[in-house]
């Protein structure tokens, strides 16, 4: 599933090649996967208008319209947002399309169909369950490490499934939760109410960091992930402990181990994550 640095690359590629761009027709190939409103009634809405912005909140892609509606993405497992010329041929697992006015396309594809479409008002799009009870985010100038510690040691449970809680921090999913305790050297069973101040401050460090490489290699392409002209993401040969079972580990020569924490699989080293 994209996390943060997957869709914020979407976002900015989106920036540069559709802000400000007129959608002059829509095109509903497959209605599972808008969620709301009517296929109808989406198209009436969208046809006609303008992008003015791009925005993201978590692992949400919110696309501002010039008529105050929101273009609500969100990716899940296999989604897609593909722009391509007017020449160049479509991809496959096509859901919707986007017609702009100089002959470009967006097209939303999604090979299992579990991708979420919502058009909304901003007031729907703020009153969205998961919108309206998500995290901080983790690179907004809001999310001090006074913040981090505030929320780690008010909550139970393991640390891994934690930082992977959409309620707690938002766009965190199983890639760099793991990336990020393997850093910070924090066993990814480890209860928060048992960190000290010191593993706290080392996770939120790591987080950052690992959230700001990300981004710069323009995300991980470990499963179904394309950024917004059908690229795989270049940060996969960067990833110290993900998918690297039976391997060794980089810091200390132990083999990396895997194992199911909170439903997800998990890769850590029991040596030097304590």
């Amino acid at each position: 599933m994209p996390e943060l640095p997957e869709v914020e690359t979407i976002r900015q590629d989106m920036i540069n090649r559709v802000k400000g761009k007129r959608i002059v027709k829509v095109e509903v190939r497959n209605e599972k996967n808008i969620r709301f409103p009517s296929p109808q009634e989406f198209k009436k809405r969208i046809e006609g208008r303008i992008i003015e912005d791009i925005k993201r909140r978590g692992k949400y892609l919110l696309v501002a319209l010039d008529s105050g509606d929101f273009l609500v993405f969100h990716l899940k497992l296999t989604g897609r947002l593909l722009f391509f010329s007017e020449k160049e041929k479509e991809p496959d697992y096509v859901r919707i399309v986007f017609f702009f006015e100089d002959k470009t396309r967006l097209f939303f594809a999604d090979i299992r169909g579990f991708a979420d479409v919502h058009l909304l008002t901003r007031e729907e799009m703020e009153s969205l369950p998961a919108i309206k009870e998500m995290g901080p985010e983790p690179l907004s100038p809001d999310f001090t490490l006074d913040e981090f510690k505030k929320r780690i040691k008010s909550k139970k449970g393991r640390i891994k499934p934690l930082l992977m809680d959409q309620k707690v921090i938002a766009g965190i999913g199983n890639i760099y939760s793991q990336e990020s305790l393997y850093r910070a050297k924090v066993h990814p069973e480890k209860n928060a109410s048992k960190l000290t101040d010191k593993e706290i401050e080392a996770i939120y460090k790591s987080l950052l960091e690992v959230l700001e490489e990300a981004i710069k290699y323009r995300g991980s392409s470990v499963d179904a992930y394309l950024d917004l002209e059908g690229k795989e993401g270049g940060y996969v040969p960067h990833l110290k402990v993900y998918g690297r079972e039976g391997e060794r580990c980089l810091r200390c020569g132990a083999p990396i181990k895997k194992k199911k924490i909170g439903g997800r699989g998990t890769y850590f080293c029991d040596n030097c994550q304590k």
